[in-house]
Formats: C-alpha cells, sequence, structure tokens
C-alpha cells in the first residue's frame, strides 16, 4: 500500500515539476519576446554621413561658404557614390520624406516593415529669395538607398511608383499598414572637423548624431 502511495506521490511531483517547467518556459519565452519588441522600437540605422570639405569665411559679409560630402548607405549598409554640394552658409538641412508604418509591424520585426522607410529629396540652405537647394531624389524617382541595380528596372520602377501613390495618398497608405508619411528637415550648423551621421529610428524619423573626425584622419580632409 505505501509502495502504491509512494508511486503516485512520485507521479504527482513529477507533473508539479514539469507544469513548473512548461509555465516557466512560457514565462521566458514571453519575456525574450517582449525585450525582442523593445529592441525592435528602440532600433536604428545609419542611412548618411556628411563631412565639411571645405570651409571659408567672407570678411566683408561675414558669411560662410561650405563644401559638404554627401555619402548615403543603401539598405544593406553599404555607401551610395558621393555627392557634394556647396552651400553660401553652414546652417544646411535634408529634406526628407519619412514613412512610418503601425507599431506591429515594428514590434515584430518585419522584413518589408519593421522600419521606417527615408527618402532623401534635397539638401538646401534656407535664405529668403537666395535659398539653395540641391535635388537627391526627385518624385517617382527610385531612390538609390533602395535600388537593386545602378539602373533601376521597369519593375522597380512600378513598385516605386505604387509607394509614392500609397505615401502620399491617404486613403491608400492605411491599406498597406502605414501610419503616417511627412516631410521632416533634420539640419545643423556643419562645421569642419566633424563627422555627421544621419540615422533613421525604426519606429519614427530622422536625427543627426555628430562626433569628432579622428585624429589620424585630420590631416588627409
Amino acid at each position: 500500500m505505501f509502495s502504491w502511495i509512494q508511486k503516485a506521490l512520485r507521479k504527482l511531483v513529477i507533473l508539479a515539476v514539469l507544469f513548473v517547467l512548461v509555465i516557466g518556459f512560457f514565462k521566458i519565452k514571453d519575456f525574450l519576446l517582449f525585450r525582442q519588441i523593445i529592441r525592435n522600437l528602440k532600433a536604428e540605422s545609419r542611412i548618411a554621413e556628411v563631412l565639411v570639405t571645405g570651409s571659408s569665411l567672407d570678411e566683408y559679409t561675414r558669411q560662410y561658404t561650405t563644401t559638404i560630402k554627401f555619402l548615403e548607405y543603401d539598405v544593406n549598409g553599404k555607401p551610395l557614390k558621393p555627392k557634394f554640394f556647396t552651400f553660401k552658409g553652414n546652417l544646411i538641412q535634408f529634406q526628407t520624406l519619412v514613412v512610418r508604418f503601425d507599431d506591429k509591424y515594428i514590434e515584430e520585426g518585419h522584413r518589408m516593415k519593421g522600419k521606417s522607410i527615408y527618402l532623401f529629396m534635397k539638401a538646401f540652405v534656407l535664405d529668403g529669395k537666395n535659398t539653395e537647394e540641391f535635388p537627391i531624389t526627385k518624385p517617382q524617382e527610385v531612390p538609390g538607398g533602395y535600388r537593386t541595380k545602378d539602373a533601376p528596372n521597369k519593375f522597380e520602377q512600378e513598385i516605386w511608383k505604387k509607394f509614392w501613390k500609397y505615401a502620399l495618398d491617404p486613403a491608400e497608405r492605411s491599406k498597406v499598414g502605414i501610419k503616417n508619411a511627412q516631410v521632416e528637415a533634420p539640419g545643423q550648423v556643419f562645421i569642419p572637423g566633424t563627422i555627421y551621421t544621419l540615422l533613421i529610428e525604426h519606429d519614427g524619423g530622422i536625427r543627426i548624431d555628430t562626433r569628432p573626425i579622428p585624429e589620424i584622419l585630420k590631416d588627409s580632409v
């Protein structure tokens, strides 16, 4: 009789341990999923870097002339062909179209909609009638950072034609999980000796971080 009771108790203990392990497994799984969601929401990607390659000050007008090197990166982190822009002034901005997707896609780390989409439209310096601007991506154009080849094919062109329609039409964008699309213009006073990094926040917009040029590179800039 005691042997039977011992066997029954042993089974109950085993079942209890298994129950605790199962509950623990799902709690750990939920915890890891929660951490991944937070990581996805807080994630960011480098999309471009800017460097001042030339700067001079007119002693009479006290106006700066600034040349910048704009280096955009594609979605795989590879640099595109750099662009050089020269402005009268050093408060330079980048007009961008930022498309945000619904939070659930960010939380899931969705392959296509897991972070905001950005398009650099132009670089500019505001100065009233003397405003200067240089185009980077024209409307309806396939953005350089998203191209699969140097020259986009018809399939790519059709996809991006639809994208522009979705991005600019509120009725259409809701159909594909786009939360909003808006024009942003992050900018900085650009000075020599600094590397400016533009980053896209996966659940938000574009920001500019700065850091000094490493000493070893200063003489070559």
